[in-house]
């Protein structure tokens, strides 16, 4: 009985993360629409479109809290298939994702006040998220060594992008938005396939 419990409450937080990951993704993609006519999608990170100072700024803030707590719930389910120390890269993760979404980005727009130290707070939990999502694909991919086909073209890819893609951005600033959308969408497929690999396993 007890291991019948153990086994729902597992499938339940799977079935959670699936739900705040999925609901994550819809709110990041619709916080552009609210933003001022300056804002560009391109340009502008989602950081930028939950910038302090910002009118409906709390949408783009609530999809980080949301992609947080999705990927804290995803390391709670995962317990018997990530060792660790991935769970704790990835727990990580998720609560300087959430630590995003409390500490603001400056504002675009010049003439806004806005508050330094919360900027660099939020600086700080986005570095952290970079090096946290890498160490945690690295630790995965290691510890399944004997997985092919999908999963290790995926580890792959997420691993690649996770360096590639900030350095795109530096170079690259007129499309600094672009780019980082795009390594968000890598986390959002990682982190959905690892939930369809644990809903498949029964783990």
């Amino acid at each position: 009985m007890n291991l019948r419990k153990a086994a729902f409450s597992a499938k339940y937080l799977t079935g959670a993360s699936a739900a705040g990951l999925t609901a994550s993704l819809l709110v990041l993609l619709v916080a552009p629409a609210f933003m001022p006519d300056s804002y560009s999608w391109v340009t502008h990170t989602t950081s930028e479109s939950a910038a302090q100072g910002v009118k409906f700024a709390w949408i783009a803030r609530l999809g980080f809290a949301l992609f947080g707590i999705a990927v804290l719930l995803l390391v709670f389910s995962a317990r018997r298939t990530w060792n660790p120390l991935a769970r704790i890269a990835h727990a990580l993760f998720g609560m300087l994702l959430v630590a995003a979404a409390v500490f603001s980005h400056r504002p675009w727009e010049a003439g806004v006040p806005y508050s330094q130290t919360e900027d660099l707070l939020h600086s700080v939990a986005a570095t952290g998220m970079g090096f946290a999502f890498a160490t945690g694909v690295v630790i995965v991919m290691v510890t399944r060594s004997n997985t092919s086909g999908y999963p290790r073209i995926l580890d792959a890819l997420a691993l690649v992008a996770s360096v590639a893609i900030p350095l795109a951005m530096m170079n690259l600033p007129e499309h600094t938005g672009l780019f980082q959308r795009g390594m968000f969408l890598i986390a959002y497929v990682w982190y959905g396939m690892e939930i369809v690999r644990l809903l498949r396993s029964g783990d």
